[in-house]
């Protein structure tokens, strides 16, 4: 007589029970609604926009415009979510980038042109980024001070070199850029290089090892540690990618502004970080996006604009700002105890 016998299960075959979804799937499924969501407020904020002045908002030159500001904040977020992802933060950002400007635009820096002006600007972020990975991954310095110190001194630097003049840039080949007869297809050439630093972080955070150890070092520091991943290799390395960013933002503000000055970035870190929350990454490291980031800042630049063309006060734009902050935070951490 034979029996039928079930074969054994395999433990490490488990299937999910019915109605319950994997967990990679539950993860796209909130980075989907996420920005889907922020897509929506982006949308609002246009129409609002469009209702309120809609031959001003709506016009191409207006468009341009907040594309063009968006993209040196913009640059400098991409940065500073790789820093808030692997449990750091920069508040530097807007120091360093003024320091960058008025070095790359000295008169000594000016004789060598265009490239003195782009190398310079990118040399001395990258030179801050250095000191503050330095201090943090091999000083055993807390980011908070670490970054607060380098924001000190990079003012004070900055208002030495300038003396508080505005340094006026004189080099053709810069000034250029910002004209109109640079566009690309009506796209100005900064909005493009604020695409390009764009795509490439997220490659680099989605399709890289160096992403990957991003994440792991802000989930878990001791964990990624033990799986052999160098933590304080990797938090330089990302301390010197915010400062890359930080130089290139620079560049940027100078064909802006044609001009550097002392004042420059001014609570970039704020707006950076800013961004980086309502875009959905995590304050306490391990979960971030580009894309999500990238809309932050399409949102803020966006009120700012709206706020400007209705002639409202600066104080209720910064309210309005808070707001959003709060109310993004709060759908984190509903969202983080749901799951």
């Amino acid at each position: 007589m034979t029996q039928n016998v079930s074969p054994p299960r395999d433990s490490t075959s488990k299937v999910p029970p019915a109605g319950e979804q994997p967990a990679w799937r539950a993860v796209l499924f909130r980075a989907d609604v996420r920005t889907l969501s922020l897509l929506g407020v982006l949308a609002v904020l246009i129409l609002i926009g469009g209702l309120t002045k809609p031959d001003q908002f709506l016009d191409t030159r207006n468009l341009q415009l907040v594309l063009t500001q968006a993209s040196v904040i913009g640059v400098v977020t991409v940065g500073m979510t790789f820093v808030i992802i692997s449990g750091g933060i920069d508040l530097s950002v807007g120091a360093i980038v003024a320091l960058a400007s008025v070095w790359a635009t000295t008169v000594a820096t000016q004789e060598y042109g265009f490239a003195g002006i782009l190398f310079t600007a990118v040399l001395v972020g990258l030179g801050c980024g250095l000191v503050n990975g330095v201090l943090i991954a091999y000083g055993g310095m807390v980011p908070f001070i670490a970054t607060l110190a380098m924001l000190a001194s990079a003012r004070g630097l900055a208002l030495q070199i300038t003396d508080g003049r505005t340094q006026i840039v004189t080099v053709d080949s810069v000034l250029d850029l910002g004209e109109r007869d640079a566009y690309v297809l009506g796209v100005p050439p900064l909005v493009l290089v604020f695409a390009a630093v764009t795509v490439v972080g997220w490659l680099v955070l989605n399709r890289t090892t160096f992403g990957r150890r991003s994440v792991a070092v802000g989930g878990n520091a001791e964990a990624a540690r033990l799986a052999g991943i160098d933590v304080r290799r990797q938090r330089l390395y990302l301390y010197l990618l915010s400062g890359l960013c930080c130089g290139i933002a620079a560049f940027l503000l100078i064909v802006l502004a044609g001009s550097g000055q002392n004042t420059n970035g001014n609570l970039y870190e704020l707006d950076a970080i800013a961004a980086a929350i309502i875009g959905g990454t995590l304050l306490t490291g391990g979960r971030g996006t580009i894309v999500g980031s990238v809309l932050g800042v399409l949102i803020f630049t966006t009120i700012t604009n709206i706020f400007a063309l209705n002639n409202l006060q600066t104080d209720v734009q910064q309210i309005a700002k808070g707001a959003i902050i709060v109310a993004a935070v709060l759908v984190q951490r509903r969202t983080a105890s749901t799951t």
